[in-house]
């Protein structure tokens, strides 16, 4: 085991600052993965920008990076079910390094018939929109609507209702060149452009009843949008902020139609609950990564020395699919 490990800093600058660090210990309860490749999400931008002190930032320097795919170099004490050498994905902070210290809890086995590029792609993606789908009180034969169904996320959403048996999911793009994709992903429905017709569009792919189940990554006015278009007593689950935090909701629409609202954050603040999250995963959704019925979407593959590069294309907002680092 080498003393020191490359990686990525942030809260000096603009950008991540590529640091030789020491490699960190697997303590009670935790793994150390050697990490062969790491993926970029929306957070990462936000929270870089966040602590820029060239622009007002805190100043306060982290190790950046939530998602990764490796192999187990070591267990700690107590550890049970995960094995060194055995290949898998999870969700942590820390993780653009070539070494990551995780909660035995927080990994999950990379199938056989993906590599790690792919598979780095999918923890944080996977965890979010099936936990969102439990919230969402979720049964087999319910319907749903993906918002931003074309983004990274949204596309593992619309592959995990399918998997779990939804009967209609309508999906929402604003870009026309992203139908295509979501119908590839499992969409029954997909719905182009602003939203300024989501409500109609919705209605008339239910038969004019709405739907059961609503997962919205855009949050503003498209979620307003969302209300009139789910079934009485059906439930929102609000993940993400593409277009904007605030929103102006019509309080009739939900009191009338009797609508179940809940926010999902799946963080690190509750190691148990996102143990339990992780487990919930294997009994059908890693199965569905195998057999290639949940399909990870990767935009482009870039080395760890030009993580610069890939956070610029992060920040443009027209990828498809994950931007994933190759850890050397």
């Amino acid at each position: 085991m080498p003393a020191t490990m490359t990686a990525l800093v942030g809260g000096t600058g603009p950008g991540w600052e590529v640091r030789e660090v020491p490699v960190p210990e697997a303590g009670p309860g935790q793994v150390l993965v050697r990490v062969r490749a790491a993926a970029l999400n929306n957070a990462d931008a936000a929270v870089l920008a966040a602590a820029d002190p060239t622009s007002g930032g805190t100043g306060e320097e982290y190790r950046a990076g939530y998602e990764f795919a490796g192999e187990v170099a070591a267990v700690g004490p107590g550890v049970t079910g995960v094995v060194v050498g055995e290949r898998v994905m999870g969700t942590q902070p820390r993780s653009f390094a070539q070494h990551v210290v995780a909660d035995h809890r927080h990994v999950l086995p990379v199938p056989d018939t993906i590599d790690h590029e792919e598979a780095a792609s999918l923890p944080t993606g996977l965890l979010t929109e099936h936990g969102a789908l439990r919230l969402g009180a979720f049964r087999a034969g319910q319907s749903v609507l993906v918002t931003g169904a074309s983004s990274a996320i949204g596309l593992l959403g619309v592959q995990i209702a399918k998997v779990l048996g939804a009967s209609t999911v309508v999906g929402t793009t604003r870009t026309a060149a992203k139908e295509a994709l979501l119908v590839s992903a499992g969409a029954d429905v997909a719905v182009v452009g602003p939203g300024d017709d989501l409500t109609e569009e919705v209605l008339a792919a239910t038969g004019g009843q709405g739907v059961d189940v609503v997962l919205d990554h855009v949050g503003g006015k498209l979620f307003a949008a969302c209300l009139p278009a789910t079934r009485c007593h059906g439930h929102l689950v609000n993940i993400g902020r593409l277009d904007r935090a605030e929103s102006t909701i019509d309080l009739d629409h939900l009191s009338h139609r009797h609508l179940h609202l809940r926010g999902a954050s799946f963080g690190f603040a509750r190691p148990a609950e996102l143990g339990v999250m992780v487990a919930g995963l294997v009994p059908e959704v890693v199965p569905a990564v195998a057999d290639g019925r949940i399909r990870p979407v990767v935009d482009e593959v870039f080395p760890l020395a030009r993580a610069a590069e890939a956070l610029e294309w992060l920040r443009t907002g027209q990828t498809v699919g994950k931007i994933v680092l190759a850890v050397p």
